[in-house]
């Protein structure tokens, strides 16, 4: 990822962990309602197979969509997680857990009690530090 990536995926990590946590919770509702089989004669019987205009072949593209999206987002998610201990100052913390927890800067400014261009600056700091992190570990 470059500079420009880790700053979006700080921006969007909070709403990436809610909808990560809201497909998770539809998959587990799927999977638990869904598994009853059809008894009796008809489940002897050959299905026919679906075609694009199907309604239940669409459903499983759609899924499978979703599903790679998914991925997408639980990939940015662990880039950010496993690159938070790089952040080790007390305001850089500060600062990277409220970002984290979806607080927009002129919110943060008012928090932390400084200026938003000195939260941006923090901000462009941990973005350099989680860069540097990519790039020792490689």
């Amino acid at each position: 990822m470059n500079k420009q990536q880790i700053e979006r995926a700080l921006k969007d990590y909070h709403w990436m962990i809610r909808e990560i946590k809201r497909q998770q919770d539809m998959l587990n509702e799927d999977i638990g309602t869904r598994v009853v089989a059809v008894s009796g004669l008809e489940s002897t019987l050959p299905k026919a197979k679906g075609i694009v205009g199907d309604p239940i072949v669409k459903e499983v593209i759609r899924r499978e969509q979703k599903s790679s999206w998914l991925m997408k987002l639980e990939k940015k998610v662990l880039f950010i997680q496993e690159r938070l201990p790089a952040v080790d100052e007390p305001r850089e913390k500060a600062v990277l857990e409220c970002m984290l927890d979806g607080m927009a800067i002129s919110a943060i400014s008012k928090h932390i009690g400084v200026s938003r261009k000195h939260i941006y600056s923090i901000r462009d700091s941990i973005i350099d530090k989680m860069l540097q992190f990519t790039q020792s570990s490689q």
